[in-house]
């Protein structure tokens, strides 16, 4: 049997290397983090899964950390979520009772993302978890003895961007057509709530407007406010720009007229108008002629009624035989409206409660003296009925003296800007354009 030398150099060589590439790893790593913050400091940088291959995740460096994603499942509870990853029920009940003011974990949703954070891929209890409240909302959690919480917000860019269209079937579809945000259209209601009635809007009117438009890591994901726009109803040019005055934004036209009214032109989204105001109309159930102050709009039982106006709700009652479940709300010494038949009331909704314009009030019912579920919506001035389709309301405050210079500015830069194609440029304080006379600006 023959004999074989041991050459110790080449053992030495494949035990002591490895030892000698690992201590050298780990000084690396650590040397990449230790001129870096800790979770908690003011400027911490917020990458996302993708740039894991920096140094840092949310605060947390990363590089000798392996990062495990997951996804909340339908009915699943932080218990079980902590559970599967060996986490103490201690843990899970201490950032329950005394973290509600980063987050409620209660109120985690499914589909949300989270993230484990430990220092290798092995079964070992994570050191952080980190949980997507929102697109922009994160909130980090320590899982080791401190049991520290912080909350992280990712920085939102704002751009403009601008958005036309023609209408051919509602506002919603042409906006997204053209390439705006889905909440445009929604915006634009709002701002034209007291001069369009968009349950009227026809095949051919168009809108022409600027708006703030929101991203995150360059991804879009909102939009902020409506800037400037050119309406066309019915052949006529309403336009509205956003203007803070003492304070306050609101929209007005290139007049400076706030385009805000005192009474919403209708008080719910309806299907369409069963029965106008008259003073001799054949009622439904009764089968006889009688007054019919109001105005019906036929919509599906549970469609939220909202206050046309300011006011205070004066009358909250049933009556069987007639109105049903209705409200009056008093809006000032001259203006009084009712809503009637109504499914049910919403919330904190009783006498003596104060109520903004907007406000949902109630729900669309058929309760009553009804044949099917709508609104009868009526309006008394000075205590006589009047047409709600008739009713002229007073705008609110228009620019004032000291603010009409400054207005006057920014309405002829968006009203020229509008002129041109493309998205234009904020606006600046310093003047932009020609001393034109505002109603030569034809758009």
């Amino acid at each position: 049997m023959s004999s074989r030398r041991i050459n110790w150099k080449r053992v030495l060589l494949f035990i002591v290397a490895p030892v000698i590439l690992i201590v050298v790893a780990i000084l690396c790593l650590g040397r990449s983090c230790e001129h870096h913050g800790e979770p908690g400091y003011p400027d911490l940088p917020t990458d996302t899964l993708a740039e894991v291959e920096h140094a840092y995740f949310y605060g947390i460096c990363v590089d000798s950390m392996f990062v495990e994603e997951g996804q909340v499942e339908p009915g699943q509870f932080l218990s079980t979520i902590f559970s599967d990853q060996g986490i103490s029920p201690a843990v899970t009940d201490h950032i329950a009772r005394n973290h509600q003011d980063v987050f409620d974990v209660s109120k985690i949703r499914s589909g949300n993302r989270y993230y484990f954070l430990r220092t290798n891929d092995t079964l070992e209890t994570p050191l952080f978890w980190i949980y997507q409240i929102d697109r922009r909302n994160y909130a980090l959690f320590s899982l080791t003895d401190s049991l520290t919480a912080w909350r992280f917000q990712k920085e939102m860019e704002v751009r403009l961007a601008r958005t036309s269209g023609s209408i051919q079937s509602s506002l919603w579809n042409a906006v997204i057509q053209n390439g705006g945000d889905a909440g445009l259209a929604a915006h634009l209601s709002d701002v034209y709530a007291w001069t369009i009635d968009f349950f009227g809007i026809q095949e051919g009117d168009s809108f022409d407007v600027v708006y703030d438009r929101q991203y995150i890591d360059g991804e879009p994901v909102g939009m902020g406010e409506v800037i400037f726009c050119n309406f066309v109803h019915v052949g006529d040019t309403i336009r509205a720009m956003a203007f803070e005055q003492d304070g306050l934004l609101g929209f007005f036209n290139e007049k400076g007229e706030n385009l805000r009214k005192a009474f919403l032109k209708a008080p719910l989204n309806y299907r369409r108008i069963s029965s106008t105001f008259s003073n001799s109309r054949l009622h439904p159930v009764f089968k006889y002629y009688r007054p019919h102050h109001g105005v019906d709009y036929a919509a599906p039982a549970g469609t939220p009624v909202s206050s046309i106006g300011d006011g205070v709700v004066i009358k909250k009652a049933y009556q069987a035989n007639g109105a049903g479940y209705y409200l009056k709300i008093k809006h000032n010494d001259t203006y009084t409206t009712s809503y009637m038949h109504l499914k049910g009331y919403a919330k904190g909704i009783a006498e003596g409660v104060r109520v903004k314009q907007g406000q949902v009030i109630g729900y669309v019912g058929s309760t009553g003296a009804s044949t099917g579920p709508h609104l009868d919506f009526r309006v008394f001035k000075n205590g006589t009925p009047v047409d709600p389709l008739k009713l002229e309301s007073p705008p609110a405050n228009p620019i004032s003296d000291e603010n009409r210079e400054r207005f006057e500015k920014e309405v002829n830069y968006w009203m020229k800007a509008l002129r041109e194609p493309g998205v234009p440029e904020p606006y600046q304080e310093a003047p932009v354009v020609d001393s034109l006379a505002i109603d030569s600006l034809a758009v």
